[in-house]
């Protein structure tokens, strides 16, 4: 073995640049937090090549001292940290002083500043070889360049992707720090082509605006909750307007972007039952936390954060995206909100990023001026899959699952209903036309009910007076045994038979004739995904309550009797959340009396 020795300082800041620099965005994330640092009214940024030529941050903040010029490329050289004790109570976006060393030795580096009571001076770093500081004529601040990233090192260099794949990263890293801080003015030039100039608003709504065009920015509902010392504001979309990537998620402590599965967690409970499988809710969201409470000196590129009490912010998060989301009441509308949005500085760019997550999804999605509108998917197949042949739940009026007392408050206007095509009931009401899917709204109508009764300890258990054996693979007898408690709390009375069969002894009162088999078969791939994800106890017993609701509500296809389509139109009445199935799909659409109106010519 080698003897030990200590590394020259060249490797130890190439060691680092393999963490701290990863590609050009990164660079454009460090350069914005030491830009922001410094007390800047405007910041403007500059690219070439998607950062790969040229990348140049210039900020009005306070400069930088002629003498501590060579200290600002040095490595844990820094301004923001004087003692050990300070790494409790970090109070800028960089504190580390890694990154101007590290990117000083993989690129040509160029800062000119000046303070306000100082003169300009320039100091060039090439390859991490320091060539002196030198007076220069310059504007109050700072300007740092970047000059051909990882030009010294090859074998770098050539795990870059396109100029055009680093520029959506680099882009993507602009944006996230401009939405953390709408207080200060910031521009963006890639390729001597002007692609943002953001004013600098005290409204974050109005910064969102700004990058994605008002029309996104205008439909987003406000959340807020505050516990103590601890505080959440966020604004978040609405359940129709759901992506298919998290690309517009965006989390933010103290001005500063970051990841967290214990927040996205909760974002996610919040939507459940909103959203379909899959798809992702928009989400601006900014927490207020003590600095003591978190610790942000987690990884070297500082989107990592701990908290001190995580249980307690993601119940804080839970509660506000449940709370603003219970204001929404009306069904979704057939007509788009209209928007002039075109006008808005911005929109432009907020148009290429939707085209880059068309792409990145791999699907064609429909355009903002359309995504209002809800796409009518066919879902004859998947659930007559489940068993079309199984008898009408609704039995006429005999089925204790459609007879409900109605709900204290719960009394509307004479409503009146036919069913169309075996599949929907279209309802007169005083708004218009309202247009429902029979299948999703007894789907969480049941779901509710056997919440309700699971809630309140009286699942009514209806015994088998022939038990069902239901012969499952090795993992689905696991998944099965796993559960067997939350499945006897939902209502199916489940046994081990002995190998990898189960027998099932009894099941809910509610899901009518639905056979044992067909409840165990629905719940198997629901269990099995959830444990993959690492779900919790509720979200179990929601995923086992959503397959008995599916399994046993009524298909389309199946002929209502006029008797049954008045009781579950009703029913839509006496159950919170009634405007979504259980999986998210939303159970019913509204055409106006003011869009027939304007069909008709009538206004």
């Amino acid at each position: 073995m080698g003897k030990i020795r200590t590394l020259p300082v060249s490797v130890i800041n190439r060691i680092a640049a393999g963490e701290v620099v990863e590609r050009p965005a990164s660079v454009v994330k460090e350069l914005l937090e030491n830009a922001l640092d410094s007390g800047p009214t405007r910041v403007d940024a500059e690219l070439e090549q998607g950062g790969i030529a040229l990348i140049r941050i210039v900020d009005d903040g306070c400069g930088i001292d002629a003498e501590d010029l060579p200290l600002a490329v040095s490595p844990h050289a820094t301004s923001k940290l004087q003692r050990a004790d300070d790494l409790e109570d970090i109070k800028t976006l960089g504190f580390r002083g890694e990154a101007l060393a590290s990117i000083a030795e993989v690129s040509r580096v160029v800062i000119r500043t000046r303070t306000p009571a100082g003169t300009g001076s320039c100091l060039e770093v090439d390859g991490g070889l320091n060539r002196g500081v030198v007076p220069e004529g310059c504007g109050l601040g700072t300007s740092v360049e970047v000059h051909q990233l990882f030009s010294k090192i090859p074998a770098r260099r050539a795990f870059l992707k396109t100029p055009a794949t680093e520029w959506s990263h680099a882009s993507e890293a602009f944006v996230k720090t401009a939405l953390a801080h709408p207080e200060i003015a910031f521009s963006l030039t890639h390729n001597r082509r002007r692609v943002h100039e953001l004013p600098a608003v005290d409204n974050w709504r109005q910064r969102i605006a700004d990058l994605y065009g008002s029309q996104l920015a205008d439909r987003l509902m406000h959340a807020k909750e505050v516990d103590d010392d601890i505080s959440v504001v966020a604004l978040i979309g609405r359940p129709e307007d759901d992506m298919a990537s998290g690309r517009f998620q965006h989390f933010f402590i103290s001005g500063r972007p970051f990841r967290d599965r214990s927040i996205l967690h909760a974002v996610q409970e919040g939507y459940r039952g909103r959203l379909l499988s899959g798809r992702q809710p928009i989400v601006f969201l900014q927490l207020y936390v003590p600095l003591t409470h978190v610790d942000v000196n987690v990884h070297p590129a500082k989107t990592e954060v701990r908290f001190r009490d995580p249980g307690r912010l993601h119940r804080l998060v839970l509660l506000a995206v449940r709370s603003a989301l219970a204001g929404i009441t009306a069904p979704t509308a057939f007509d788009p909100p209209h928007s002039n949005s075109s006008s808005v500085p911005g929109l432009a760019a907020a148009e290429a990023i939707w085209k880059r997550q068309q792409s990145v999804s791999g699907r064609n999605e429909i355009d903002w001026d359309s995504s209002q509108t809800v796409a009518f998917h066919d879902h004859e197949k998947s659930e007559h899959a489940l068993d079309s042949s199984e008898p009408n739940l609704f039995e006429r009026e005999k089925d204790s699952a459609i007879k409900q007392e109605r709900l204290p408050g719960a009394d509307v206007a004479e409503e009146r209903a036919f069913q169309l095509h075996h599949r929907y009931l279209v309802v007169e009401t005083q708004d218009g036309i309202e247009v429902i899917d029979q299948h999703a709204l007894h789907e969480r109508v049941l779901y509710e009910q056997l919440r309700e009764r699971m809630s309140n300890g009286a699942v009514e258990v209806q015994p088998l007076l022939i038990p069902e054996h239901v012969e499952l693979s090795s993992s689905e007898f696991e998944a099965v045994t796993s559960h067997l408690d939350v499945l006897s709390e939902a209502g199916v009375k489940v046994e081990s038979f002995g190998g990898n069969t189960v027998v099932v002894r009894g099941k809910p009162a509610l899901v009518g004739r639905t056979s044992a088999s067909g409840i165990i078969r629905e719940v198997i791939d629901r269990l099995a995904a959830l444990d993959a994800d690492g779900g919790d106890h509720r979200a179990v017993v929601d995923e086992v309550l959503h397959s008995l609701s599916c399994r046993a509500a009524i298909k389309a296809g199946d002929p209502l009797s006029q008797a049954e389509v008045d009781t579950l139109v009703a029913d839509r009445h006496r159950y919170p959340g009634t405007r979504h199935c259980p999986h998210g799909r939303p159970t019913s659409l509204m055409l106006s009396r003011r869009e027939l109106d304007k069909q008709f010519r009538r206004t």
